[in-house]
């Protein structure tokens, strides 16, 4: 039998996050009393005001096709929320809505790469930054933001990291899966580079309205007419509003490039969801109180469970500035209680502790787990209950 499968899904490695959830949830169905902090989504449902939009429209028989890019009352929903909330000015070809933040990545690094073109990522990155870029025909080089830089990369380290095959570099902030910030200065820095070397910039803004203790999300293509020309802002309405499965992301940017990702999305799912657009309208123009409930919520659950990871032995944790993570590196704690790697000793949380978190090694950050806040604080206390009291009981030495 000739060959099935193509070179190009060859080297895919599945999303570890999908992974731990679907093995919380298959011993859960089993009636062992695990509790997952794996979920890269809100607890909260959608709020209603969304919900009934959705339904309004589909009682009024607004269920057809609608232009591949977007609805054109959608976009200019994004280019209120653009404007009102980053002061960026857009125009509707500027603008293209896709099936979720994650297909909109994907189909920027189909249209912007071609065989061998290089992208740089920062470590620790979104699981599925590398294998988009691989699928694109491009080559991830990726570049350690340490703890001690505040899992941020320098100017210097971007600098370093780019050759004549470099076409972007992806900035994630608020990141997954650290919760780090860059700051308006640290941006100008890195986007002096860009600007110097001549290459994109793509701006991963997903988490924009999840940030804490008075610390601001600055989308770097604010910072002038020049960079907001190289970089494709990239956002959603799935962790901003609780909109995870209605599956809304739209990108931002260079005319060009957005009509290639709507011709691209004409040939591949069409338009997304009529109803789930419909919602995003109501989500952006309607009233957004329960954006921020839902912040302050996050907040207080940091708040309550950061102290308490930090102080679990072998655990060494940097405060999130946003998103809903705790990256805690626990090599020592892997080391000290027995196991050969942080990937066993995740393993273990879960089948001896019953607590499902995610290996750092998905995000290219070996030494570290991810924990995410996104679940009741009565959980999230029994669940590093647990881990303190499994990674005490086999501590040696």
């Amino acid at each position: 039998m000739k060959q099935l499968l193509a070179n190009r899904v060859k080297t895919l490695t599945p999303s570890s996050t999908l992974a731990i959830t679907a093995k919380a949830k298959e011993l859960k169905e089993q009636g062992i009393d695990v509790i997952g902090l794996g979920a890269g989504e809100p607890d909260f449902n959608t709020p209603q005001n969304i919900l009934d939009a959705a339904v309004d429209s589909m009682n009024k028989g607004l269920t057809k096709y609608t232009p591949a890019g977007g609805l054109p009352v959608l976009k200019q929903a994004i280019i209120d929320k653009l404007s009102r909330d980053n002061e960026l000015t857009y125009k509707p070809n500027e603008i293209m809505v896709g099936v979720g933040a994650k297909h909109v990545l994907y189909t920027l690094f189909q249209v912007i790469l071609n065989e061998g073109d290089e992208v740089i990522i920062p470590i620790p990155y979104w699981v599925s930054y590398p294998e988009q870029v691989k699928l694109a025909g491009g080559v991830p080089v990726y570049v350690e933001g340490t703890a001690q830089q505040g899992y941020k990369i320098t100017p210097q380290q971007l600098e370093d990291a780019i050759t004549e095959k470099t076409k972007a570099v992806i900035i994630n902030s608020p990141s997954n899966p650290s919760g780090m910030i860059y700051s308006r200065e640290e941006l100008e820095q890195l986007a002096k580079v860009a600007e110097e070397k001549d290459i994109l910039i793509v701006s991963d803004e997903i988490y924009e309205k999840l940030v804490y203790n008075g610390v601001e999300h600055f989308s770097i293509a604010q910072l002038t007419d020049a960079i907001k020309a190289r970089t494709i802002v990239v956002n959603g309405v799935a962790k901003s509003h609780s909109m995870t499965g209605w599956r809304i992301g739209y990108a931002a940017g260079n005319t060009e490039i957005i009509k290639a990702m709507t011709d691209l999305a004409s040939h591949s799912t069409s338009n997304a969801t009529t109803t789930a657009q419909y919602a995003t309208v109501e989500a952006y123009n309607g009233s957004q109180d329960a954006v921020e409930e839902m912040r302050q919520a996050f907040q207080f659950r940091l708040e309550k469970i950061y102290p308490h990871v930090a102080d679990i032995p072998g655990f060494k944790v940097l405060k999130p500035q946003g998103a809903f993570y705790l990256l805690p590196d626990v090599a020592e704690a892997a080391e000290k209680t027995g196991y050969e790697s942080v990937d066993a000793f995740a393993k273990a949380l879960l089948e001896e502790a019953n607590v499902a978190v995610i290996p750092g090694s998905g995000f290219g950050a070996d030494a570290t787990i991810r924990l995410s806040y996104a679940t009741s604080l009565e959980l999230l206390e029994e669940a590093v209950r647990r881990i303190d009291t499994f990674v005490k009981s086999k501590w040696q030495g």
